[in-house]
Parts: C-alpha cells; sequence; structure tokens
C-alpha cells in the first residue's frame, strides 16, 4: 500500500536536499564553533553563515537569531525569558496557543502570575481590541501565535503589533506552523520575539530559533558555556542549522508556488467530497493554504482516524489520542464551546512538499467513502 501523508502540520518529511546538506555536514562540519583552532573556525564560519539566512528570512540581524532545539523550547524561553527580566505578574495569551505556550503560562500562573487567555471567534481568530481591553500597567508579556496548527486561522499579529509598539510590553509571537508559508517580516509585524521550527518546513527535527528584538529583554534559561551570545547554553548542532538553512532557502525560493499548490489541493479536497455527497463544514477562516480543518456530521473522529490510516492516509484531529480515550481540542472548544458537535467530528488534513493532485483525489475519495460508512453504523 502507498500511503499518502496529509500531517504536514504535524511534521514535514525532509526535502532530498536537505537530506543531502544534512548528512555532507555531518561528515565535513563536525568541529566546535567555540574553538579557536581551524577546525572549530570552519564550523563557525558554517554557523554564522546558516544564521545569516535564517535572519533574512525574517528581515532581521543575525545577532538577533537564538538558535534553539525546536519551537517549544524558543517558546518556553519567550515566555520563562521575559518573566525572569520584567516587572510585573501579567501576560496576555489566547485560548487556542500551541501547548509549548499553554503549558509555559500554565506553570507561571502556578507560580503567581496572573495569565489573560483571550477568547477567539467561531473563526478561530482573536480580535485586536480584545487584547487592547485586556491591557493593565502590570502587563508584560502579550504572546499571540502567528498562524493556528489546527484549524489554520491567520491572526492580526500586525495590528496588535501596531497596537503595543509604542509600550514597553513585550510582544511574543510562535510563528511555528506559518514559518515558510506566510511571508514574515518583523519589522512590519512590530513583535520583538518570534519562535520558529525547522521540522515544519521540511528541515530536521531537533533545531529551530528565536528571533529577539536588540534590546528586549530575556534571561538565559540554561545553564552552562556562552553561546548565543550567553542567551542559550550548550554547543550549537552545526550540520541540523546547515540543514535548517538550507531548508529555509528552499522555502524563501518558492513560497508564492506553494501557497498556490496547496491552496489548489485544498479545493480538490473539498470539490471531491461535495461531488461523493459528503456534507461537511470547514472549520476557521482567512486561513494559511496547507491546512484544511472539516466537520463531517456522523462520524467519531476516534474510528474515522484508525480507518483513515487502515486505508493508507495519514491525518489527524486536533485531539490527543491517548490508551482509550480522546481529549477535546482546546482549539475547538474555545471556537465553538465544550459541548459542540465539531469537537468529535473534525479532522485535519494538511499537504506538503510531495504531494499531487491525484493523491488529493484518491485521499478525498477515501475520506468520502469511510465517511459513508461510518455514518451508517
Amino acid at each position: 500500500m502507498n500511503r499518502i501523508y496529509l500531517d504536514h502540520a504535524a511534521t514535514s518529511p525532509m526535502h532530498p536536499e536537505v537530506v543531502e546538506a544534512f548528512s555532507e555536514a555531518m561528515g565535513t562540519v563536525y568541529g566546535n564553533p567555540s574553538s579557536i583552532h581551524s577546525t572549530g573556525r570552519a564550523a563557525r564560519k558554517a554557523l554564522d553563515d546558516a544564521r545569516r539566512v535564517l535572519a533574512n528570512s525574517i528581515n532581521a540581524s543575525d545577532p538577533e537569531i537564538i538558535i534553539t532545539s525546536g519551537g517549544t523550547e524558543a517558546d518556553n524561553l519567550a515566555i520563562f525569558g521575559t518573566a525572569a527580566k520584567k516587572q510585573g505578574k501579567h501576560i496576555i495569551t489566547s485560548a487556542i496557543e500551541h501547548h509549548a505556550v499553554l503549558h509555559a503560562c500554565a506553570k507561571l500562573e502556578r507560580e503567581g502570575y496572573d495569565i489573560t487567555y483571550l477568547p477567539v471567534d467561531a473563526n478561530g481568530r482573536v480580535e485586536s481590541e480584545d487584547v487592547k481591553k485586556a491591557l493593565r500597567d502590570d502587563t508584560i508579556l502579550v504572546t499571540i501565535m502567528l498562524g493556528n496548527n489546527e484549524v489554520g486561522t491567520i491572526q492580526p499579529i500586525a495590528e496588535i503589533g501596531e497596537l503595543l509598539k509604542d509600550t514597553d510590553i513585550t510582544f511574543h509571537t510562535d510563528a511555528v506552523q506559518a514559518y515558510g508559508i506566510l511571508p514574515i517580516d518583523v519589522e512590519q509585524l512590530n513583535v520583538d520575539l518570534l519562535s520558529v521550527s525547522a521540522h515544519k518546513l521540511n528541515g530536521p527535527k531537533g533545531v529551530g530559533f528565536l528571533y529577539q528584538r536588540k534590546g528586549t529583554p530575556l534571561a538565559s534559561q540554561q545553564v552552562g558555556g556562552e553561546q548565543e551570545r550567553k542567551r542559550r547554553a550548550g554547543t550549537e548542532n552545526v550540520p541540523g542549522i546547515i540543514a535548517f538553512a538550507k531548508a529555509v532557502a528552499i522555502s524563501m525560493d518558492n513560497k508564492e508556488q506553494k501557497w498556490e499548490e496547496y491552496n489548489g489541493l485544498k479545493e480538490t479536497f473539498k470539490t471531491v467530497l461535495e461531488q461523493e455527497g459528503i456534507r461537511f463544514s470547514e472549520n476557521g477562516s482567512h486561513q494559511m493554504p496547507h491546512i484544511l480543518n472539516v466537520s463531517i456530521p456522523g462520524i467519531d473522529i476516534e474510528s474515522f482516524l484508525v480507518n483513515l490510516d487502515l486505508a493508507g492516509i495519514s491525518a489527524s484531529s486536533g485531539s490527543a489520542c491517548t490508551a482509550g480515550s480522546i481529549d477535546p481540542s482546546h482549539v475547538l472548544v474555545a471556537m465553538y464551546g465544550e459541548k459542540a458537535e465539531q469537537i468529535r467530528n473534525s479532522i485535519r488534513f494538511s499537504f506538503g512538499i510531495g504531494l499531487t493532485e491525484e493523491h488529493i483525489q484518491q485521499a478525498a475519495e477515501k475520506t468520502a467513502q469511510i465517511s459513508k460508512r461510518l455514518a451508517l453504523q
């Protein structure tokens, strides 16, 4: 059975050219970038060259890029690093953030911080006016994601950034799902901190970065050496960073093409469902093109995912499947309420490298067949 991978929002396969760059670097760039001998200096140059690619991709300067182990560490560094440096105990976030943000905020809440969790509308979008209303004299941080990983909704980050730019409040955005899909310019967005992960755009797992605007207060969260300008201790993963930069370079070269391609795949999928007579509604709006989250009445998500998997289709829901149970998607709960049927019958398909119209046609047809079969049970 040839599997059809439709879970690129969870993680993406590495691009062949990235695999090649990664493999070559592992065999040749083995020095420690902090060493002063020529082998170390070669690694330092490779690291500096890669950092420049990363910085240019978001219109930042090289020193503003802190290499991390991925998006979770970047989010944690942004939140805990800000809290450790600033006076005040109030943080504003949204109810639909990734758990790397929500769980970090929950930890601070247990330590005495006051967290405001902003609601979203039925499309999964935060209102910038709600951010304004939530601001207080002791607000130190606003952290709102750029693009939602479950329903794909794009948040009004530039509007919020404009609102906050003349204040001393730090503004962070989790751009992990949006990076490589949306054009990102930190000057236009007016963000102080921005998180990114390589494995979402066909790079390796275990590497990412946090953008830190020059002058933004941030305390290191790791104790050790003086790497990353004393902001993130630990010897840098040079081959991973080189591969990350290669993935970014490829992504930057074909952003417009990917946007059109993924939008086309999304429309093909929906058209097939409609032609097959499947009743469905799309969750979210003003979305990134690579995410399609649909609610299909009459199905149970757990059995639906199992049947899709048996049919050779890798997809996911907004729910965390554990032993015999499914936790409700916090994103869908925030959008529709705790008793909404969408929580029990929504599935996410996400698109990426290697997919063709034929793949999508086949996947949508199998989705329709499974939907009809399960609806009769």
